[in-house]
């Protein structure tokens, strides 16, 4: 055996999984022979054995299934699948039916096909290490746990308290899984794990009461009762459609889940097994599973393994750094920047103001305080770690400084130029533009080389994305140092190269003004947004204008016609922004914040936003026919062209950035895997057939270029 090591000693089977060349255990083709050839031989020793014990020789416990292999199967292997599954559960029953007491010794983390491992086990230790983490993440990955996870979890909580950990993916820590009874003893180190396990054998292995599983036993009772129970029966009634609600259909995995949940609790324990594998082999093979894989395991990976980096740059920390600008943007850094530790400078005109930018942080933090989430002592220390100021001398020796002022080029360059020196003897400078080139913006800098583009998204503290933007002269070091403060402060970097509106800015556009495009058309407003929501974007496209203010998207096209006319060019606005400048300037409907756009705002808090009813009679057209796959298509197509063609043009590097991007700072679907994995999943040569007949009938925006394909190709991903 290769990934498994069998010993027997003193009546002591040990199986200790060691994947060879791997930092973790995974449930890779070898694993499973070896588990298989592991059983057999248990049961050649069972006369010799008194108990059993799982352990590994990782850092970790056990990590999972092979997600590589995921990735290669077709629709044609899902009975290998499942055949490969049952055979996997055989063997875990094998064990957990022999009679002998079987001990989990949970070292580290145990996730997904880990943790299933582990419930082989009639009893677990764990390190009560609270960084460790138990689980079962599969739903966030497009899958379903199916190697036992969901008939057990349901079996050892019930229908309603396994629901969190089976269909959302819940994690949770060994003290949590103390108190849950998933674990049963924490111990303080790992060294401590085997003794613990000897003595609970010891206790166990006379025979005379044999370890068996809780739903083994003859009075086994499902906790909160089975679907035939009212009260279950009337949760469950409704669950489909809140389930439906959140997915919109595009989502199979926690609709498998819930389906086997309940099937398998009508059922004995060994046709449920079989019914979590037929769902497992089933969506394995789909194509939302590989894309929700691709990128929320491998991708991710690949940004927190820094593969954007520049190398042979040492890591920095930052220990000081100062914002310019104490409004929304400005305020949401210096909160994220102070929770990770960092001393922030908050500098603003006036003192009342940079104090107002402070005093978010405190309603931020407020609420967590008065639910007990948060020690008031340290709400203070995070508040301490901010000094707000209208004196650019206490600016002095920061290592970063961040302007993050209003998009207007000449005041950026003002700022810049005054804060600029105060800069420690190392230190950089970066820009929170959204639009405006890095290049153009760095003409005023003493540095060129130490500046760069740091881009975060509003709401600071809950987007989870920042764009990294290198200017023609930014040096490695300089982009290093970015993504080291990035991922300092919790934040997920990408990094693109500089153009007009970068990566997220340039196709989070096309998005909003394909709508408005829609709208101008004569397609009612309602059927615009349920396009996008449908699609599987967080919310419709009009709606999302009015959040980043019509107002704001009208300067920038102001800017970029004045850009264009300084530099001798002359640029021609889409039909989509047409119809934005119309809304602002002939109707003056700015956005939210200025009181109203394509919605109208109550007053009344408890009301809801509706649509402006003008809208109806400015630009629809009675008669106009849509088809909603035609509205979808348009809306996410035109979303992965433009990606594509950021690629092509290196604005983009690599596809890892372009999808994890895509989804984390424009919103675009999850079950599509992101922007580039969209075109990869439907495959590139349907994926241009249909995009031709896109831009035949809607315009050269959906139009691949020879150049664009070659560039989709050349990056597309091997496993």
């Amino acid at each position: 055996m290769k990934t498994i090591q069998y010993q027997l000693e003193g009546g002591i089977a040990t199986l200790t999984f060691d994947e060879p060349g791997s930092a973790v255990n995974t449930m890779c083709q070898q694993w499973q022979q070896d588990l298989q050839e592991a059983t057999a031989q248990v049961l050649r020793d069972k006369d010799a054995i008194k108990g059993i014990l799982l352990a590994s020789n990782k850092t970790t416990f056990f990590a999972g299934a092979d997600l590589k292999a995921v990735m290669r199967l077709q629709d044609a292997d899902a009975p290998r699948v499942f055949e490969e599954v049952e055979r996997m559960k055989k063997n875990f029953r094998t064990l957990e039916t022999l009679g002998k007491p079987v001990v989990s010794c949970l070292n580290g983390s145990a996730l997904g096909g880990g943790w299933e491992v582990a419930l082989v086990a009639h009893y677990r230790v764990a390190v009560g290490d609270p960084k460790i983490q138990f689980g079962l993440p599969e739903v966030t990955l497009g899958l379903i746990p199916g190697a036992s996870g969901i008939t057990k979890m349901t079996r050892l909580l019930g229908l309603m308290g396994a629901q969190p950990y089976v269909m959302e993916g819940k994690l949770f820590s060994p003290h949590e899984a103390l108190e849950l009874g998933l674990v049963h003893e924490l111990l303080p180190d790992a060294q401590s794990l085997r003794p613990a396990a000897l003595a609970w054998i010891d206790k166990h292995a006379s025979g005379a009461a044999p370890a068996h599983q809780p739903w083994d036993d003859k009075n086994y009772k499902m906790p909160g009762g089975t679907p035939a129970n009212p009260k279950v029966a009337g949760a469950l009634s409704v669950a489909p459609a809140m389930l439906r609600q959140k997915t919109r259909g595009r989502y199979p995995a926690p609709e498998y889940a819930l389906s086997a949940m309940v099937e398998g609790a009508q059922v004995d324990f060994d046709t449920a097994l079989r019914i979590e594998s037929r769902y497992l082999a089933r969506l394995a093979v789909g194509p939302v599973a590989k894309n929700m894989v691709n990128t929320f395991f491998f991708d991710m990976n690949a940004i927190k393994s820094a593969r954007s980096r520049p190398k042979d740059v040492p890591r920095y920390t930052p220990r000081k750094v100062g914002l310019l600008g104490a409004g929304m943007m400005g305020a949401g850094i210096a909160h994220v920047q102070a929770s990770r530790g960092v001393q922030t400078v908050l500098k603003d005109l006036t003192q009342e103001k940079a104090e107002s930018g402070r005093d978010y942080s405190l309603r931020i933090t407020q609420p967590r305080v008065d639910k007990g989430r948060m020690t008031g002592h340290a709400q203070a220390a995070l508040l301490a770690r901010i000094t707000p100021t209208a004196s650019n001398a206490d600016l002095q020796d920061c290592d970063l400084i961040i302007e993050a002022v209003f998009e207007n080029r000449e005041l950026k360059a003002r700022v810049t130029q005054e804060a600029e020196p105060l800069l420690a003897a190392q230190g950089f400078f970066a820009s929170n533009t959204s639009t405006l080139p890095i290049t153009g913006l760095a003409r005023a800098s003493r540095q060129p080389a130490k500046f760069v583009g740091i881009h975060f998204f509003s709401p600071v503290d809950k987007m989870k994305l920042v764009e990294i933007i290198r200017g023609k002269a930014t040096d490695d070091e300089t982009v290093a140092r970015a993504f080291d403060y990035v991922q300092a402060i919790g934040k997920i970097p990408i990094v693109v190269n500089d153009s007009r509106g970068f990566f997220t800015s340039r196709v989070f556009g096309t998005f909003v003004m394909e709508g408005a495009a829609m709208l101008g058309e004569g397609i009612p407003a309602a059927v615009v947004e349920q396009a996008g929501i449908q699609a599987g974007m967080p919310v419709g496209p009009l709606a999302v204008l009015d959040e980043t203010a019509l107002s704001l998207s009208v300067h920038v096209l102001d800017q970029t016609r004045a850009d264009l006319r300084a530099e001798g060019g002359t640029y021609i606005a889409t039909p989509g922004e047409l119809l934005v400048e119309r809304m602002v300037k002939e109707f003056d409907r700015n956005g939210r914040a200025a009181g109203g756009g394509f919605y109208e705002y109550p007053e009344n808090k408890g009301a809801r936003k509706y649509l402006w009813p003008e809208l109806k009679t400015l630009f629809e057209k009675p008669g106009v026919q849509w088809d909603m796959r035609d509205l979808q298509d348009r809306l996410l197509y035109r979303q992965a062209v433009e990606t594509a063609r950021c690629l092509a043009e290196n604005v983009l590097t690599s596809v890892h950035d372009a999808n994890v991007g895509s989804i984390f700072g424009i919103g675009f679907p999850g079950w599509t895997g992101g922007a580039m994995q969209f075109i990869y999943g439907m495959g590139v040569e349907a994926f241009c057939e249909r995009a031709a007949q896109l831009a035949q009938r809607f315009g050269p925006g959906f139009a691949v270029s020879p150049a664009v394909k070659d560039a989709i190709v050349a990056h597309a991903p091997r496993y």
